[in-house]
């Protein structure tokens, strides 16, 4: 009888925390560690507009990726190099797109007119598909 009340009770509070922790999970985190000088801003200028316009449902950090605090959050998450741009969603730069697809948000965005030696494979449509899907409705 004690041992089920302890699981009873145990399982009480893992489904208490998860509840909790599903309810009070923030707005998802996105971390933009890129070059501070113009083709790079250029190249995040829609992506920084569609993140404004999202007011409170995505917390935004902006990094220098050339400075201290921008390599060392490069090399927390394995990357080092000379590397433009890195867009992290919750700590992560490797996602699953379109069909389950790999996608690396890191280099260029693949569109016209990025450079072809730090072009990468995102758009910026795909990471506003990533981000609509953990944005919580109000």
């Amino acid at each position: 009888m004690n041992a089920r009340r302890n699981f009873l009770g145990a399982l009480a509070t893992i489904t208490l925390a998860l509840i909790a922790d599903h309810t009070l999970a923030g707005p998802p985190a996105v971390e933009i560690l890129a070059m501070p000088h113009p083709p790079v801003k250029t190249a995040l200028a829609p992506l920084r507009e569609w993140l404004a316009a999202q007011g409170g449902k995505v917390r935004v950090k902006e990094i220098d990726i050339e400075g201290q605090e921008g390599i060392r959050r490069m090399q927390a998450v394995g990357l080092s190099g000379h590397i433009p741009i890195v867009i992290l969603i919750d700590g992560q730069y490797r996602h699953k797109g379109k069909q389950g697809k790999a996608l690396e948000l890191m280099n260029f965005p693949a569109v016209d007119g990025a450079p072809p030696g730090v072009r990468g494979e995102w758009t910026t449509a795909d990471v506003q598909a990533l981000l609509v899907g953990r944005i919580k409705a109000p």
